[in-house]
C-alpha cells in the first residue's frame, strides 16, 4: 500500500489527474519521501520512476475551527485523531493543511456532477480544508458490533489463505445479499482458475464494511446472510474466507472499481471478480447530465479496469462476467442460452426487495412468470436461512437501532454514578436517566428536581462531555426528562464543526420564556438555560457539578434568544476570581473566549447552514449580568411548572404526576 496516512496535496493531485501516484520505495531517484514530505511547489526536479494505481482521494476534511487549532499548535508536529465519542485513536504526524477544492475532487473523481449523489453530497458537506500526514494508530480499532471476528487484517487474511493451502486467491466484493447469481460467478470463477492450472484457488468473500448509502442493505444483514450461504453450502467453506474490508462505497463507477481491485491486491488477492455496472449508481433528478438515469454505462467500469494501471505489474488479473439469468429448467443461475431464451428469467434487485418485503416462499414448478403476484421466490435462488435473514430485514427495515448500516463503533459512554441508560448510545432511542432520590426513591428529573443552587454556586447538569460530538440534550417532553440525542430527519445529530473543547449542559430549574423578549427583540428559545464549562477535562454525562459563573454570550439562533452561560467548576482555583469584563475571562482562560465565539457563530456551517449572530458585538456579559439572566429564567421556570397552559402541559413533562 503506497500511503501511510491521509493524502498530502501533491498525492491528491496525482490521484485526481492520473488515477495513480509515483513512488520510490527503494530511493532509486532520491524520491523515497515524496509522499511523506510537505508538498513543495518549487521542486521541479524530484520525480520517482515507479507508478502505482490509486484512483480515489483518501483525505481527511476539516473545518476552519480545526485548521486554526492545528496551526496554533504547529510546534507540536502532530494532531490527535479523536472519534465522535471522544476517544483518541492515534496521531497524525507533520500535518499539511490545504484547501478542500470540492468541485475539482468531484469532477475529476466522478466525471459528472450530481448534487444529490450520496457521496458527492458527503464531499460538499465536508469542511473547507483537508489535512494530510502520516498516521500512527495506538491500538487495533474494534467496533463491538458483533462483527469484529470478520474484520481481518491483511496479515490475518494471509494466514487464513495459507491455512487453506491456497495457491491463488480471488476476491469477490459485496454490498448486497448473496444469491445464486453471485454464487454462480464465484463458483465459475474458481472453475476458470482450476482450468488455468491452479490446484486450490481460495475465494475471499469481501463485503464492504465502510460507509454505504442509506438504502443499501446494512452490513450486519449482509455478513450474517453470507455466513448462512457458507453454512448451507451454497458456497463451499473449505475454499472460502470471509473478511470484511473497511473501505466505504463512493459510487464512482470506473474510477472506484480500480481502487477496489487495487485494495484487494494489497490484501493478498491475485484475481478480482468483476461484472457489469461495477460501482455504478442511478443519477438523481438533479444530475447535470442524464438525470434520473444510469450515471455510467454498465460496460465502462469493467473496460476501464481492464486497461488500468492496476493490472500493469501482472500481479492482479480479472475474472470478468457478463449478465446472468435464472434457468427455470434446472433452477440454476447462469449465462443465457440463446437457443432457449424462454427458459430464462431476470430477477432484478428491486424485484428481490419486493419479494422479501412480502415474505415470499419458494415457488413450485412450473416457475410462474409473475413472481410478485405468485409471492414466491424461485427454487435455489437463495439458501433458506439466508432468505429468512433478508426477509426479516425488509419487513423491519424502519426499526430504529435494529441494524448496523456500516462500521460504526458501538460504545457505552461513561456516565454519572447511579445514572441508568436505556437503549444503545448513538441511536435515537438512547436515554440516560439521573439516579432516583435516595430519600424518596422517586426518579429524578434533571430539569425539575435538581436544585438550581449548591450553596453559593450553581448546579450544572452535563449533557455533552468535552471532546464528544453527539448532540445530547434533556428531553423536555419525556417522563422524567432523560438526556437523549437530538435528531434530524430521524437520524441522531452530531457536531461536525470540530471537537468541542468545553463541557456543555443545562442549568436546572430554568426556562427561557419565548414571551420575554431581549433588548434586540427576540424571545427565549423555550429551553432550559445552556451552560458551557471551561475546565481542563471532561465531566461525566448526567453528572451534577457546582460551578462558578464567568459571564454569558447571547446567541441569536434562528430568531430566538439562546443564552450561553459561561462557567468553571467550583473546585477549579480559577473559580475564586471576579469576572466583570471580557479581559478577566481572557486573563484566566487565554484564547478560549475567541474560540467560543468562533464555535457559536460558525458551528452550524458544518451542517450547510449560515452563521449565527451574537449580541453585544460578540463580547460576553459580566458574571453579575449572567447571574441576573439565570435568576430571571428561574422565575420563568417557576411560573411554568406552577401554572402551565394547556399547550405547555401537553408539550412538556413538568413532573405533575409525581
Amino acid at each position: 500500500a503506497p500511503l501511510t496516512g491521509f493524502m498530502r496535496e501533491g498525492a491528491l493531485l496525482q490521484a485526481l489527474h492520473f488515477n495513480s501516484i509515483l513512488i520510490d520505495p527503494f530511493d532509486d531517484t532520491g524520491a523515497k519521501d515524496l509522499l511523506t514530505s510537505p508538498t513543495d511547489w518549487n521542486d521541479y526536479t524530484t520525480r520517482a520512476r515507479q507508478r502505482t494505481s490509486l484512483s480515489v482521494p483518501i483525505v481527511l476534511p476539516i473545518t476552519s475551527y480545526t485548521k486554526d487549532a492545528i496551526e496554533a499548535a504547529a510546534d507540536e508536529g502532530a494532531v490527535a485523531l479523536v472519534d465522535k465519542d471522544g476517544r483518541t485513536l492515534g496521531v497524525l504526524r507533520n500535518p499539511e493543511v490545504y484547501a478542500n477544492r470540492k468541485e475539482e475532487i468531484v469532477t475529476r473523481c466522478f466525471g459528472a456532477i450530481d448534487p444529490s449523489h450520496p457521496y458527492q453530497a458527503h464531499i460538499y458537506s465536508g469542511g473547507d480544508y483537508l489535512v494530510g500526514g502520516e498516521i500512527e494508530v495506538f491500538e487495533r480499532i474494534t467496533y463491538n458490533d458483533g462483527l469484529d471476528k470478520w474484520r481481518l487484517t491483511p496479515k490475518e487474511l494471509y494466514d487464513q489463505f495459507k491455512a487453506k493451502n491456497a495457491d491463488v486467491v480471488f476476491a469477490f466484493q459485496t454490498r448486497n445479499p448473496t444469491h445464486a447469481g453471485h454464487a454462480y460467478l464465484m463458483r465459475t470463477g474458481r472453475e476458470r482458475l482450476l482450468a488455468q492450472g491452479y490446484t486450490n484457488p481460495i475465494l475471499w468473500l469481501s463485503p464492504l464494511g465502510g460507509w454505504t448509502k442509506s438504502d443499501d442493505v446494512p452490513l450486519d444483514v449482509r455478513v450474517k446472510q453470507h455466513q448462512a450461504i457458507l453454512d448451507e453450502k451454497m458456497l463451499d467453506p473449505d475454499w472460502t474466507v470471509m473478511g470484511i474490508w473497511p473501505s466505504p462505497m463512493i459510487y464512482a463507477g470506473p474510477t472506484e472499481v480500480q481502487f477496489h481491485a487495487l485494495s484487494r491486491k494489497a490484501g493478498g488477492a491475485s484475481f478480482f471478480v468483476v461484472g457489469r455496472d461495477a460501482a455504478g449508481i442511478k443519477g438523481s433528478v438533479d444530475a447535470v447530465w442524464n438525470p434520473d438515469d444510469d450515471m455510467y454505462d454498465a460496460n465502462h467500469a469493467r473496460y476501464v479496469l481492464q486497461m488500468s494501471p492496476v493490472l500493469e505489474d501482472a500481479q492482479m488479473r480479472l475474472l470478468s462476467f457478463d449478465k446472468f439469468y435464472y434457468d427455470k429448467s434446472d433452477h440454476q443461475m447462469k449465462a443465457m442460452d440463446p437457443a432457449r431464451p424462454d427458459d430464462f428469467i431476470s430477477i432484478s434487485g428491486s424485484k428481490m426487495r419486493a419479494l422479501a418485503r412480502q415474505g415470499a416462499v419458494p415457488c413450485t414448478d412450473p416457475i410462474p412468470s409473475d413472481l410478485l403476484a405468485a409471492n414466491c421466490v424461485p427454487q435455489g435462488f437463495m439458501v433458506p436461512t439466508g432468505w429468512a435473514i433478508v426477509c426479516d430485514y425488509y419487513q423491519h427495515k424502519d426499526e430504529v437501532g435494529k441494524w448496523v448500516p456500516w462500521s460504526k463503533s458501538v460504545y457505552a459512554p461513561p456516565v454519572a454514578p447511579g445514572a441508568v441508560a436505556s437503549g444503545q448510545y448513538g441511536t435515537t432511542d438512547y436515554a440516560l436517566f439521573l439516579p432516583a432520590s435516595t430519600t424518596t426513591g422517586v426518579q429524578t428529573s434533571p430539569w425539575h428536581d435538581v436544585p438550581l443552587m449548591a450553596g453559593a454556586h450553581f448546579n450544572m447538569v452535563t449533557e455533552i462531555p468535552m471532546h464528544t460530538t453527539a448532540k445530547m440534550e434533556v428531553a423536555k417532553d419525556r417522563f422524567y426528562n432523560p438526556i437523549m440525542q437530538d435528531e434530524k430527519n430521524g437520524a441522531p445529530r452530531y457536531y461536525g464543526y470540530g471537537v468541542p473543547f468545553f463541557n456543555y449542559g443545562m442549568l436546572p430549574q430554568t426556562w427561557e420564556d419565548p414571551a420575554l423578549t431581549s433588548p434586540e427583540g427576540f424571545g427565549g428559545d423555550d429551553d432550559p438555560l445552556d451552560i458551557m464549562e471551561l475546565g481542563d477535562d471532561p465531566l461525566l454525562m448526567g453528572s451534577v457539578t457546582p460551578v462558578a459563573i464567568l459571564g454569558s454570550l447571547e446567541l441569536i439562533d434562528e430568531g430566538e434568544t439562546d443564552h450561553k452561560i459561561l462557567a468553571i467548576r467550583a473546585t477549579d482555583p480559577r473559580a475564586a476570581y471576579a469576572y466583570t469584563t471580557p479581559a478577566d475571562i481572557e486573563a484566566h482562560f487565554p484564547g478560549k473566549l475567541a474560540k467560543l465565539v468562533d464555535w457559536l457563530v460558525r458551528y452550524k456551517t458544518a451542517e450547510g447552514k449560515g452563521e449565527n449572530v451574537l449580541a453585544n458585538n460578540n463580547e460576553p456579559l459580566s458574571a453579575a449580568a449572567a447571574i441576573a439572566i439565570i435568576d430571571e429564567c428561574h422565575v420563568s421556570w417557576t411560573g411554568l411548572v406552577s401554572t402551565p397552559s394547556a399547550a405547555q402541559t401537553a408539550e412538556y413533562w413538568l413532573g405533575v404526576d409525581k
